[in-house]
């Protein structure tokens, strides 16, 4: 038993990695045929050998040390980061049965909030004013929407009577929450947006006024895990997605957890990064409220349910 555990969670680590390597081939060629140039070709046959060829690039680069640096914390906030993104992944029990957690969506929240210490210490611990800048930028963001994205999740949770992901896709059947919340559903998707740093809410990589970021004195090694970790971020607030509005979909699963990831692909190659200030509010002025209401509409609405069903 503790065996099959084993390997199943290794199985589903290794299926994640290889992922999010050829999530990165396809966001690039995404982004070439948005900008009507050639994307990664050379590499193999259309590029497939491509993602291989950068992991290599870049675990065999000279891994820099800033002189100043905190060297604990400098080294150890990428596999922090990586960490808490492959955790994720312990709430879909599907296919291989890993946790079947009935509280799995809390557990995705509370590892969430932990992604913050990840990008504070990279930030704090490269010693530079630019990485400490972009880690404030990431902190304050990340904690506003988290924010929206609890409440739009209760919402659901409301409504299915559950945090089961797999309640969530067997109470769905037949009739998906996404025709019901539709703009509650967009709502989510530009949280998870921000939440992931992904533009066009991108600030705490903002090239143009923080050179790189919070990361900005990573390199080789750090920087592929840091990399890997958005990567991975993206994929399971797909995932998450599909869940939560669209009912699992289990035999369209992978499908849909591709579709979306390419709706954070798209995204980045349309719009132009947003303002700080209109980010933030954003969260707190026009989030807070929406998700507040549909909360206490859902809660009025299943009351009125079970009344009368009495």
């Amino acid at each position: 038993m503790v065996i099959s555990f084993v390997l199943d969670i290794w199985f589903i680590l290794v299926c994640v990695l290889v992922s999010v390597a050829f999530l990165t081939l396809l966001e690039r060629s995404i982004l070439g045929y948005i900008q009507i140039r050639k994307g990664p070709n050379k590499v193999g046959v259309i590029g497939i050998f491509q993602p291989f060829s950068d992991a290599i690039k870049l675990f065999s680069k000279e891994q820099s040390l800033p002189y100043l640096s905190n060297f604990l914390m400098y080294f150890f906030s990428p596999v922090f980061s990586l960490g808490l993104a492959l955790c994720f992944w312990m709430v879909f029990p599907i296919f291989f049965n890993l946790v079947d957690f009935e509280l799995g969506l809390l557990f995705f929240l509370c590892v969430s909030s932990l992604s913050v210490y990840a990008l504070m210490g990279a930030g704090w611990s490269s010693n530079s004013k630019y990485a400490m800048l972009g880690a404030y930028r990431a902190v304050a963001q990340t904690i506003s929407y988290e924010v929206s994205l609890a409440l739009i999740m209760l919402t659901c949770v409301v409504v299915v009577e559950s945090y089961d992901l797999v309640k969530l896709s067997e109470n769905q059947d037949g009739w998906w929450l996404v025709w019901g919340f539709f703009p509650l559903f967009l709502v989510w998707f530009s949280s998870c947006l921000a939440e992931t740093n992904r533009s066009p809410f991108d600030f705490a990589e903002g090239e143009s006024e923080l050179v790189s970021g919070f990361n900005v004195e990573y390199s080789s090694g750090g920087f592929a895990l840091i990399f890997m970790a958005e990567y991975g971020n993206i994929m399971f607030m797909s995932l998450i997605s599909v869940f939560l509005f669209f009912g699992g979909m289990v035999k369209g699963l992978v499908l849909s957890v591709v579709c979306l990831s390419m709706m954070f692909l798209w995204v980045r190659g349309t719009f132009p990064r947003f303002r700080y200030d209109k980010l933030m509010g954003l969260a707190w002025s026009i989030y807070l409220p929406l998700g507040l209401n549909y909360l206490l509409f859902s809660f009025g609405v299943c009351y009125n349910f079970v009344v009368m069903c009495m």
